[in-house]
Parts: structure tokens; sequence; C-alpha cells
């Protein structure tokens, strides 16, 4: 895996497998995002000791420990983008709308527990529209969602989805403000 490839849902999903970690690939995203997106460091630490993750195989493959390495790049480098282009890792849009949506659910319980993880001192000066932001992640990780109108479901997802991402930007914003010189001013 090069430094400049991207990690796929598919792709992390499989190496969870191999490591029988007990999550999905969504929930594995957000809880790094959130842990990260809280103040959390990596440095020195694997992405699955920083997160309290126990794989099965006592060994894991130098290619699944290079995915996990990769993701974590790819997601520190992505939340501190001045562009705004992080995303949250989701299953790719043909998939069926409820997988999607329920991938989503799992990546806000991720982000939440990560987000807790990283236990920063920032976290009790965030403001009230970060803390608000937290609540509204937290309803998110608690739905269950029922469809009616496909193609109205679809928009609904988009939006859900596009609030998380702002979201979990601007919580990294005001959580490594201080702390890392590379993250912008969230507007």
């Amino acid at each position: 895996m090069t430094d400049t490839e991207l990690v796929s849902h598919d792709q992390l999903d499989a190496v969870i497998m191999r490591l029988q970690l007990g999550t999905d690939a969504s929930e594995l995203h957000g809880s790094l995002c959130g842990y990260l997106a809280g103040g959390g460091s990596l440095r020195g630490t694997s992405v699955l000791a920083a997160l309290h993750l126990d794989a099965e195989v006592e060994t894991p493959e130098a290619t699944d420990v290079a995915v996990l390495r990769q993701l974590a790049r790819q997601s520190e480098t992505e939340l501190a983008d001045p562009e705004l282009g992080f995303e949250p890792l989701l299953p790719e849009d043909d998939r069926p709308l409820v997988e999607r949506a329920e991938a989503l659910v799992e990546w806000c319980r991720g982000f939440l527990g990560g987000f807790g993880l990283a236990g920063a001192p920032a976290h009790a000066k965030l403001s009230d529209e970060a803390q608000e932001i937290l609540r509204d992640l937290g309803t998110i990780a608690g739905s269950a969602f029922d469809f009616q109108n496909e193609e109205e479901d679809e928009d609904a997802l988009i939006e859900v989805q596009e609030f998380v991402r702002v979201g979990a930007l601007l919580l990294h914003t005001e959580c490594t403000a201080g702390s890392d010189p590379a993250s912008g001013t969230l507007h």
C-alpha cells in the first residue's frame, strides 16, 4: 500500500475480519476520527492500542498493520485539511440505503467513543455549538431509521452525513486549535 492510496471501507472491513476485532469498518473509522478530533495522538502508539481494541490474531499480517497505519495517516490528514476534504468512511453509494444508514449510525457511535477516549482538557472548553454537535451525534448514534420514500430517504441520509462530516471537522478544530499548527480555522 502506498502513502497516497486511500483505505476503502471494504478494505478496512477485510482487515477487521482477519484480525477478528469485533467491530465494523465504519465504527472503527468513527472511533479513530473521534479520538483524533478529541485531541488524541497516535504518536508512539498503534491505532488498536489507542482505541483499546484487541485483535484475536496473535501476530497480525504486515499488510494489515500497514492498512491501519495508512488509515491513521489518512484520517489525520483529512481532519486537518484546510479544504475540508474529510469524509466519514462509509459503504459506497451503490450499496443499499439501509446498509449505508446503519453504517452512519455505527460511525457516530464509534466517533463518540473515540472522542471520549481522547480525554483532552479541551473537552471542558467546548463551545455551545460543539456541545450541541456532540448531543446531536449521540441522537444519531441511538437512531433507528424507518424508510418510506427512497428518494426522500436518500436525500435525508445525504443531509445527515454532511452534518456529521462538518460536525467532526468543527470538533477537531476546537479540540486541536492550540496543539496542531496544521489545522486551520473552520468557517
